[in-house]
């Protein structure tokens, strides 16, 4: 792992994985813009926080999946430090119980097990129409990008530098995913249109990029994730069920499911195109024996 600069007092950890921000204080004290994988990053954000005589005072979250509250409740243990998140976000991770609500289709023990770690307490809820806060004196502006995940937020330094979560991915990402993952595809299209009016002086994508201008960037992501649920809509025939889409799904796209846990997260993923072909008018919803069971509606044309 490295430290590489990006404006001012903002930084960024490269974690070879993902870039996790942060702003610099002072020379000890920083402010984290997320916390990274529990299982992947800990141990190297470890060393590299120590190695640096670094306190972590704060934690400004995008939003609560694993990959970017991972280490929250390791942090805030070892250092005390003040967890930052949109207030929805925050009582999802707030017990194991809620947690369920991200992983309806496992256990709760399996929920506890596996994600257990993501719990912690929010110590500053972010509301819905919260456009700035206040952490440690340091002033950072809120952005609010829903879709990815219920309340995705998009977080600017005070030195113009937009940290941009998983609104956006980046190129290289693109070029190695066969389906990515949105919460709500069709809120997830709008946020990334919203984008444009953004005008800072850099942007951090988290996975995984540094860009002086996004708005190409933006363009080729709306295109890239309505390709993937048009590529999904010409798989489907009538009456399938969301099993049977999967399975067809995962056969054409080359998706290895070698688990229940593998499972019911590919599972995660194509619901939300498959949802999104189905507001936009392309699949009707219908039950036939007992069973839900999706149908073409229309010939495609766009998205």
């Amino acid at each position: 792992m490295k430290i590489e600069k990006i404006e001012g007092n903002t930084f960024c950890i490269d974690t070879g994985i993902t870039y996790i921000p942060f702003y610099k204080i002072n020379e000890q004290e920083i402010i984290m813009l997320d916390s990274g994988w529990a299982k992947i990053e800990r141990r190297g954000i470890d060393e590299l926080l120590e190695r640096n005589s670094f306190k972590v005072v704060a934690i400004i979250c995008s939003h609560a999946h694993q990959d970017h509250i991972g280490n929250n409740a390791y942090l805030k243990n070892k250092y005390n430090c003040i967890i930052a998140m949109p207030i929805y976000e925050a009582l999802i991770c707030s017990s194991t119980t809620n947690l369920k609500l991200y992983y309806s289709s496992e256990t709760l023990s399996e929920v506890t097990e596996n994600f257990g770690h993501l719990v912690c307490q929010t110590d500053m809820m972010i509301l819905h129409k919260q456009d700035s806060i206040n952490v440690c004196g340091i002033e950072f502006r809120i952005f609010h990008t829903p879709g990815h995940s219920p309340e995705h937020i998009c977080i600017t330094t005070p030195d113009d530098v937009a940290y941009l979560g998983d609104a956006l991915i980046s190129y290289e990402i693109m070029k190695a995913s066969k389906m990515p993952y949105s919460y709500i595809l069709r809120e997830d299209l709008e946020s990334k249109t919203k984008l444009y009016e953004l005008n800072f002086c850099k942007y951090i994508v988290a996975h995984k990029g540094i860009y002086s201008d996004i708005r190409e960037l933006i363009t080729d992501n709306i295109n890239f994730y309505k390709h993937i649920a048009k590529k999904i809509y010409t798989l489907i025939d009538d009456d399938m069920t969301l099993q049977d889409i999967l399975k067809t799904v995962a056969k054409s796209f080359n998706i290895n499911i070698n688990s229940k846990n593998r499972y019911t997260l590919i599972e995660r993923m194509l619901k939300s195109y498959v949802e999104y072909l189905h507001e936009t008018g392309l699949l009707q919803l219908e039950v036939e024996d007992g069973v839900l069971k999706y149908s073409e509606i229309k010939v495609m044309e766009e998205l």
